[in-house]
């Protein structure tokens, strides 16, 4: 009988859980997948998944909630299937990403300075900077938000808190473990799928409203089909998916450059089911969390909806309060994975923009220049709620941060790939070339029309 890709791909018998994540990850590189019960599967299945699902987790972060809030509230079911279309496109850049990465051994802002030098680096660098800053800071205020529904604690206090708490997280905790927190925290968002549910959307126009969808291309629409997909595609994903496959493989003693160069089929395997499972959960959630918002406050003229807190808020008097405290939850959950994935992909971008190969894996004392920067992002998010700063305007300033990065970084994204020097046999073929491009062309769009709204 002919094995299934999960089968012939993932690899840890029973004994890696006595060795943790790290463990079984290493001797399921070596011993043959040979289990069919259904348990040891799911056990092997969760051993594999790694960067690609908490890269596609922290796209969901509070900022990204509130955005599909906004959504299901404003329009109804007309935009669920956004979520089935982004999935797809948001896979196939993410995997490009990942390959780039494994195959190059350098994270992707090395690669960009390799081939198309610093001046375009430099720029797209600084702008990504910017937009995670203001991201960071309107997600520290959503999670504060998000405390006090659940228990009367001063803002100021809060925002201070979360942000030391995230900053100390990031610098001292061993990248191996801290990984394991994130895997973890990404399964958060299934707070977001019970609490969805327990809004009883009228599945039958969600079916229709995915197969069936009806469009209205007016100004207000298209401004808020750009805020999703810019919100579901952004620049600090690109960077995080690269730089986290080469943390994976530093952590499994490959320190050099020459010795991650290269990537072998059984390897590539295994990153594009996890990329494609964390892009599937993260759009999944992106629908749930329309529909349940649709469906419920749509339904009850609730149309002015701006934070994520404010969408729990609303729901509590239709869903009940069990959907309540998980959509509250869920925002805790999620700022505590997206914030810093966001200061993150900031620091591996600025290290590497400056020739410094510093992550995660390095100590405070050698790595200066990479939690420097997660510093700064942190405190500057921080300071943003203090400045009275409207959190609605961050978001629509990081937007615009993003419409006009995303697209140069989706090109030089794109010219990397298909660059048979640089990628060998691993260069894109027609398929993930041709949807790449028409993601190209979409971020254009979006770019423009995020600076269209703001002036």
């Amino acid at each position: 009988m002919k094995k299934s890709l999960i089968e012939k791909t993932i690899e840890a018998p029973a004994k890696a859980l006595e060795h943790g994540v790290e463990g079984g990850q290493k001797i399921a590189e070596t011993i043959p997948f040979g289990s069919t019960q259904p348990i040891k599967k799911a056990k092997d299945y969760w051993y594999l998944l790694g960067p690609g699902l908490t890269t596609g987790a922290s796209d969901d972060d509070p900022s990204g909630i509130a955005t599909y809030s906004q959504t299901g509230a404003q329009t109804g079911f007309s935009f669920l299937w956004t979520a089935v279309v982004t999935f797809p496109l948001m896979a196939i850049v993410q995997e490009i990403c990942a390959r780039i990465g494994l195959v190059t051994g350098r994270g992707l802002a090395s690669n960009v300075r390799m081939h198309f030098g610093r001046k375009i680096l430099y720029g797209s660098t600084l702008l990504l900077f910017v937009a995670n800053a203001f991201n960071i800071g309107a997600d520290i205020g959503a999670m504060a938000s998000a405390i006090r529904l659940l228990a009367n604690i001063n803002t100021s206090l809060l925002v201070v808190v979360i942000s030391l708490l995230i900053m100390m997280l990031q610098i001292f905790t061993p990248y191996v473990r801290y990984a394991k927190y994130l895997k973890w925290l990404a399964m958060v968002l299934f707070a977001y799928i019970a609490s969805s549910i327990l809004a009883h959307p009228h599945w039958s126009t969600v079916a229709h409203s995915v197969f069936l969808p009806h469009l209205i291309f007016d100004k207000s629409n298209l401004i808020l089909l750009c805020a999703v997909l810019g919100t579901t595609i952004t620049p600090y994903l690109f960077f995080w998916q690269t730089s986290q496959e080469i943390e994976e493989e530093i952590a499994q003693g490959k320190v050099t450059i020459a010795s991650r160069k290269g990537s072998g089929k059984e390897e590539l395997k295994k990153m594009r089911i996890d990329v494609w499972s964390g892009m599937f959960l993260s759009n999944v959630v992106m629908f749930f969390i329309i529909a349940a918002c649709a469906s419920v406050l749509f339904t009850h003229g609730i149309t002015d909806i701006n934070t994520a807190a404010q969408a729990a808020q609303a729901l509590r008097p239709f869903a009940g309060a069990a959907s309540y405290y998980l959509f509250a939850a869920g925002i805790i959950g999620m700022g505590l994975l997206a914030i810093p994935v966001l200061a993150g992909s900031s620091a591996y971008a600025i290290s590497e923009s400056l020739g410094k190969r510093q992550g995660l894996n390095s100590k405070l004392k050698q790595g200066h220049a990479f939690y420097g920067v997660i510093i700064i992002s942190m405190m500057v998010g921080l300071g943003f709620n203090f400045i009275g700063l409207n959190p609605i305007k961050a978001l629509i300033y990081a937007a615009v941060a993003n419409g006009i990065v995303a697209p140069v970084i989706l090109v030089l994204i794109m010219l990397i790939a298909r660059n048979e020097k640089t990628m060998g046999e691993w260069k894109n073929g027609k398929l993930s070339g041709l949807f790449g491009w028409i993601l190209v062309g979409l971020m254009v769009c979006s770019g423009l029309a995020a600076i269209y709204s703001l002036f």
